[in-house]
Order: C-alpha cells, then structure tokens, then sequence
C-alpha cells in the first residue's frame, strides 16, 4: 500500500492554481502506477520513492516541472525548453503538456524496473571522456540547481574547480542518502554563495 505525505497535500495548496490540477493529477498516476510507491519531501519539493529515489514534481510561478531520478535511461531527451526546465518534460503550464496517462504509466513501470534491478542513477555510472578543465555535472545535481535559483546563480559564477569541488564531493558518496545528504548541504552552501571548501579559507 503507498504512503501519502500531508506535506504534499500543503505544498499543492499553496501553489498557484493553475499548478493545483497537474500536480494533483501526477501525483495520482504515480500512486496509480505504483501502489507501493512512499511519498517525502527532499529539497522543499515533492519526491516519490520506491526502493529509492524515483520520480519528482515541482511548481513555479508559471510552470511545474515533472522527472524521473534515472531519466536519461527512461525518457529521450529533448531540445530547448526541455533541456532549461528541471526534468524531462520542459515547463508544463497545462494538463495538455504532459504525455497522456498511458505513457506516463509506461514511463513509471519502467522506472520501478530499474530500481528493482538495482540499475544506478546516470550520476553514479563512470564518467564520459571529458577535455581538460571540463566539469561534468551530475543529473541529480543538474536537477536540484534548476529547482533553487539563488544556488544555481552561485554555481554559474563559480570557477571551473570551485565547480569541480563540489562535484567531486558529490559523487564520492558511497551511499545514496550521504549522496542526498551532500546534494542538500550543496544547495544551502550554493544558495550563500559559499564554495565547497569554504570553511578552510581565509576571510
């Protein structure tokens, strides 16, 4: 049987109203599609767990965005405004910009496949061949920064090893929850402008 989180139902009604009928009805077809599904709130958003991390939703001033933990193995990326918006569906502003139920049921057993087989995140598999300087930021992370503007300012401004630092961290958890215990502390540091190692320098 699933598990509802009444911080859901609040963040719902305190969403604007246009929001109030995409989140809702998201939220049913994930319950719908997964029976077994745990609601939680991560990062002040709304998070569906099913033996970890699944699917997420979020609401802004005029959109709500919808996405799956491992969405690169789920979902084919787009273009444009899919790839600005947290998730892979772009800025949903209307019902009609979602796939219909059908698919996104499809898209939800698929990805309780790949938490039942055990697959890792994207984040967590080995790295693609990167030029030198380059930083390549993780999909979780990636998804946390389009969700919290002040931290993803923060983190545009930072130097390439700034970025790097904070990176590096992040994917040297063992564990999923250090890994989101670490993905939470980025947010708060970034959002203060504070890098990595910010403890350790001088003032």
């Amino acid at each position: 049987m699933g598990k509802r989180d009444d911080r859901i139902d609040a963040y719902i009604a305190r969403s604007a109203e246009f929001a109030r009928p995409i989140l809702t009805h998201l939220r049913e077809i994930v319950h719908e599609a997964c029976p077994d599904v745990a609601e939680t709130m991560k990062w002040s958003l709304p998070h569906f767990l099913y033996k970890g991390m699944m699917c997420s939703m979020a609401s802004f001033k005029e959109h709500c965005a919808f996405g799956f933990w491992k969405g690169s193995l789920i979902v084919e990326k787009g273009g444009g405004e899919v790839e600005k918006a947290m998730g892979q569906f772009g800025r949903i502003s209307k019902l009609s910009d979602l796939p219909s139920k059908q698919v996104l049921n499809g898209y939800i057993k698929q990805a309780m496949k790949l938490n039942d087989e055990g697959v890792k995140s994207p984040s967590r598999m080995k790295p693609k061949e990167k030029t030198p300087g380059e930083v390549v930021i993780p999909e979780d992370l990636a998804n946390c920064l389009r969700a919290n503007q002040a931290a993803s300012a923060a983190f545009e401004k930072f130097s390439p090893s700034h970025r790097r630092e904070y990176v590096e961290w992040i994917n040297e958890a063992k564990t999923q929850a250090t890994r989101s215990r670490r993905l939470e502390q980025t947010l708060l540091w970034l959002a203060e402008g504070k890098p990595r190692n910010w403890k350790y320098m001088n003032c």
